[in-house]
């Protein structure tokens, strides 16, 4: 009797202590790590231990700690102890894309970053988020689809390099801190402009694409060309894309242009995951004066327009320009300062809201082929 009353106190215990664990909210999708399905394991053991084992659908490095501290709070609220451990691990799956279309097999999610209109630091953003998602435990690439201005062999420091291709068919991508980068910028000269209409250039990004020999990435991040015109259309029906992330400014002009991009992807069935707001504010150096110079608050409202994830808002800073011009962004050139931050925040909450989505099972089942005998 008394080995069974001992099991039973266990089982009481490891239950209250789950049900602790299931009630804290994940900051990143907003919903309980019970909701999540985040929790693997927790349990006390008869030794009076504590385990718990969370694993999360998004990277979440810059996290980790925070959460398991917060886990080990609440736990310790709802049972006793001798001691209590938190592991927190995570695993990317792949989600689904739009239903005519079949994703890449060495990518789990591409995630198109896009404006609607250029001149707002879509690229630089796109690098740094790229980077930060890197840092946050994932592995990423980066297409630079701006066949008219690549600009990412520049800002990730590999102007000039020139992809190998093994067998005459495919390219190796170009390795850049620790991302896999593909870009027309690696296969013309900086100054060559390219005089292509519409249709070469969606077939030129579609090689580029298929022909990359990308290896087992979580995200590859697709920067888009500016503009919502024939050119970003087909890309958005022929790449099969996760999700869409949308860079604007607070400036009304920039919104107009914005909102079109994110009509764009609704119409062809892409989650947008969210709105990043760029050059939100301008911090004088010498002072310290704030100044909103192209408005306030321009990004938020639109996101609620919308009823999107508003996911952050960058400042107008020098500095961020001149790392991605020197070929270091920022979160590769500082990754503690405080941009750094605020991208890796803004990665997190994107693959968070990304990982809520459904997912895509295609791949898991075999693919059934007739033959005549």
């Amino acid at each position: 009797m008394a080995l069974f009353g001992k099991g039973k106190k266990d089982a009481q215990r490891s239950e209250a202590l789950r049900g602790a664990v299931e009630a804290v909210e994940d900051e990143n999708t907003g919903q309980t790590l019970g909701q999540d399905g985040a929790v693997v394991e927790a349990e006390v053991t008869r030794a009076g231990e504590a385990r718990v084992h969370l694993r999360l659908g998004y990277p979440a490095a810059g996290y980790r700690e925070a959460l398991a501290a917060e886990v080990e709070r609440r736990g310790r609220e709802a049972v006793e102890s001798v001691s209590f451990q938190v592991t927190v691990d995570w695993k990317i799956e792949a989600h689904r894309v739009q239903r005519t279309l079949r994703r890449f097999d060495e990518v789990k999610n591409v995630i198109a970053v896009a404006s609607g209109k250029g001149g707002v630091g879509k690229s630089t953003t796109a690098a740094n988020l790229a980077l930060a998602l890197r840092a946050e435990g994932a592995s990423v690439g980066v297409l630079d689809a701006d066949v008219y201005g690549p600009s990412q062999p520049r800002m990730l420091g590999t102007l000039g390099t020139q992809p190998h291709s093994p067998d005459g068919n495919s390219l190796e991508p170009v390795m850049a801190h620790g991302l896999q980068t593909m870009s027309i910028g690696y296969l013309v000269e900086e100054d060559t402009p390219m005089v292509w209409r519409g249709p070469m250039v969606t077939q030129a990004l579609q090689q580029l694409l298929n022909d990359t020999r990308w290896s087992d990435l979580d995200y590859l991040v697709v920067d888009m060309p500016p503009g919502t015109g024939d050119t970003q259309l087909t890309l958005s029906q022929k790449v099969p894309v996760a999700g869409a992330l949308i860079v604007t400014t607070p400036q009304e002009i920039a919104l107009l242009d914005a909102r079109k991009g994110l009509k764009m992807f609704e119409k062809v069935e892409v989650p947008v995951l969210g709105v990043v707001e760029n050059m939100g504010l301008y911090v004088c150096p010498e002072c310290g004066h704030e100044d909103h110079i192209f408005g306030e608050g321009g990004g938020e409202r639109m996101a609620a327009q919308y009823s999107v994830p508003f996911l952050g808002s960058l400042p107008l800073n020098g500095r961020i320009r001149e790392q991605a011009d020197g070929g270091e962004p920022t979160v590769a050139a500082d990754p503690e300062c405080p941009e750094s931050r605020i991208y890796r925040q803004v990665a997190r909450q994107m693959a968070a809201e990304l990982s809520l989505r459904a997912r895509d099972y295609s791949t898991r089942f075999p693919r059934i082929v007739i033959e005549e005998d």
